[in-house]
């Protein structure tokens, strides 16, 4: 039952995604978490970098909808220069937004990433959901809410019992 927590892929940050490989897997979208996963959890806007990557997503035919807890003037005010769909207020890991998310894309649960940096939200909601689930090391983890704070307490112990079962290896 804790596999439900394991994600296909762990990477620093999306930066370090394998879109080529992930393509040439058969992966046609990607249902993105917003805070600190693409920018810091008080970053308003994207970066330079973030807006060159989405550039190369979209160059290399992978369609991007932002799937997010957090409310609609938060993600829409980031999603909107970018020219990009979402939706807000998700309840992950609950499934609806990302089946809501699935219909946006026109494409199987196989087709697609959920990229996330919590176990407890963005990979527990794509895996049940049979997306490719990658998990991103936060990107300002001090900036994080209270609910946050509780689902990482959550995460160590799941992390826990996956090490115990030898599914989960520390990075070199």
């Amino acid at each position: 039952m804790v596999e439900v927590f394991l994600p296909k892929l762990r990477v620093k940050s999306i930066y370090d995604i394998p879109l080529d490989e992930l393509y040439a897997q058969g992966i046609r979208g990607l249902i993105t978490d917003l805070d600190n996963t693409l920018v810091g959890a008080k970053a308003p806007l994207a970066t330079d970098e973030l807006v060159k990557w989405l550039a190369t997503v979209k160059q290399r035919g992978i369609d991007v909808v932002i799937v997010s807890n957090n409310n609609d003037s938060r993600v829409g005010a980031f999603a909107a220069p970018l020219g990009l769909r979402y939706i807000h207020a998700a309840r992950k890991p609950a499934q609806r937004a990302f089946r809501r998310a699935l219909e946006l894309l026109q494409l199987e649960a196989s087709q697609t990433l959920m990229v996330g940096d919590q176990l407890m939200t963005d990979v527990l909601g794509g895996n049940r959901m049979g997306l490719h689930t990658v998990l991103v090391a936060p990107i300002s983890p001090n900036d994080e809410g209270f609910m946050t704070k509780v689902n990482r307490r959550m995460e160590r112990i799941a992390i826990a019992k996956l090490r115990k079962r030898g599914l989960w290896q520390e990075e070199e």
